[in-house]
């Protein structure tokens, strides 16, 4: 199922068509195609180093072994491909003293790597953070499962996104566990795998507001101006564009129509709906809402779009998701540095910071921060002074 009206009526910022239709462009044009804004290309420029640093961080804090943690120089090389390590492991350590504390280990002969305890206090925030913030955790895995279907999705699946969601590295004990009211783990179809299922007592049913109901009624009740129509915005999401991308009339014209499109909401059950004068545009609708509200359950308000496609089948999506997202750059930005397409929600963010910021979302910037140091001075606290030595 494919949908083209969006991609032909966009237009590019320097004036001439992006394409005409959907079938005659392959997705690796209408990616290329796409416009650009420069303020997430830039956020997306920190974060794809920053990404780089947190696979090293977490290779690191699994040796349990070691007091304090490290990992062999020679263990990190052996993985610099997986780990986009293009000048090698220990090239890349060298870049972020304020991170990563290279020493050597005459009893083992070879060099290893620790956090410095700057990065290992971020690292104990982070951690502290996500602990404190385990009810709102249980309700994102909550919600997670409402909107699936079956109400239940690959266990593996949620390990695609188990740091996106804010989950503790061990949830499957300290959140699945502890709570069997809500959460019950079972076998797959397939061996060695299992499914995540959502409780539900007989005769009752969870209900949910989206996210993006929150914005409806700021739009409708709380503005200076209460003029706005209540059915303008009641099927309505926030959008805003890429600075420079021109629209056409027609593009207008068919985004409002599009707009007070009746769907089915992604927390409303898809079973004895009858299908509607809107049909295959009000099925697209519902699955721009799921991604909406499976953005906004994340703590950082963006994911990889190949993680976020694993839940596709779960969600009854039976669209490509990346093309999804290119179709609507009024609500989603996605960017393909680091060798990865990764998709914002554009409404969360305001010059490359959350806008309304949460405590785990607090800590990895901090974490950003180091990165963005890279091999300038060294921090003022004295616990890190071996580190500009190096330099």
């Amino acid at each position: 199922m494919r949908f083209g009206f969006m991609r032909s009526l966009l237009t590019h910022p320097c004036g001439g068509s992006i394409t005409t239709v959907r079938s005659a462009t392959t997705s690796g044009q209408y990616v290329a195609s796409r416009a650009r804004d420069p303020v997430f290309e830039k956020l997306m420029d920190k974060y794809k180093n920053l990404l780089k640093v947190i696979d090293i961080q977490d290779l690191i804090l699994a040796n349990p072994t070691a007091d304090p943690p490290s990992v062999s120089i020679e263990f990190l090389s052996r993985l610099s491909q997986k780990l986009h390590l293009n000048r090698g492991a220990a090239s890349f350590l060298r870049k972020y003293p304020h991170i990563f504390h290279v020493l050597y280990d005459p009893a083992k002969s070879q060099p290893f790597c620790r956090l410095t305890d700057a990065a290992m206090e971020i690292s104990r925030q982070e951690a502290l953070a996500i602990n404190a913030s385990l009810p709102v955790v249980v309700d994102r895995l909550v919600r997670l499962l409402s909107m699936s279907i079956s109400k239940s999705v690959p266990l593996r699946a949620v390990f695609k996104v188990w740091r996106e969601l804010g989950l503790p590295d061990d949830f499957e004990d300290s959140v699945i566990s502890k709570n069997p009211h809500f959460f019950k783990l079972s076998d797959g179809h397939e061996p060695n795998t299992h499914i995540l299922e959502l409780v539900q007592e007989e005769g009752k049913s969870l209900s949910f507001e989206a996210a993006v109901e929150k914005w409806r009624v700021v739009e409708c009740c709380c503005k200076e101006d209460c003029s706005v129509d209540r059915t303008e915005v009641q099927f309505s999401f926030k959008h805003s564009y890429p600075p420079g991308m021109r629209l056409s009339k027609n593009f207008k014209a068919k985004e409002k129509e599009w707009q007070k499109l009746p769907y089915v909401g992604p927390y409303e059950d898809m079973v004895g709906k009858k299908k509607n004068k809107s049909g295959v545009m009000g099925v697209e609708k519902r699955a721009v809402a799921i991604a909406h509200e499976f953005l906004s359950l994340t703590v950082e308000k963006m994911v990889e779009v190949e993680k976020i496609s694993h839940f596709r089948k779960c969600f009854g999506i039976d669209l490509n998701i990346r093309d999804l997202f290119l179709d609507h750059p009024g609500m989603f930005y996605m960017s393909t540095k680091g060798k990865r397409h990764t998709v914002f929600l554009r409404e969360a963010y305001e010059r490359g910071r959350l806008i309304d910021p949460n405590p785990v979302y607090e800590a990895r910037r901090k974490l950003l921060d180091l990165v963005l140091l890279g091999r300038h001075a060294a921090l003022s606290d004295s616990r890190d002074t071996n580190m500009s030595e190096e330099e």
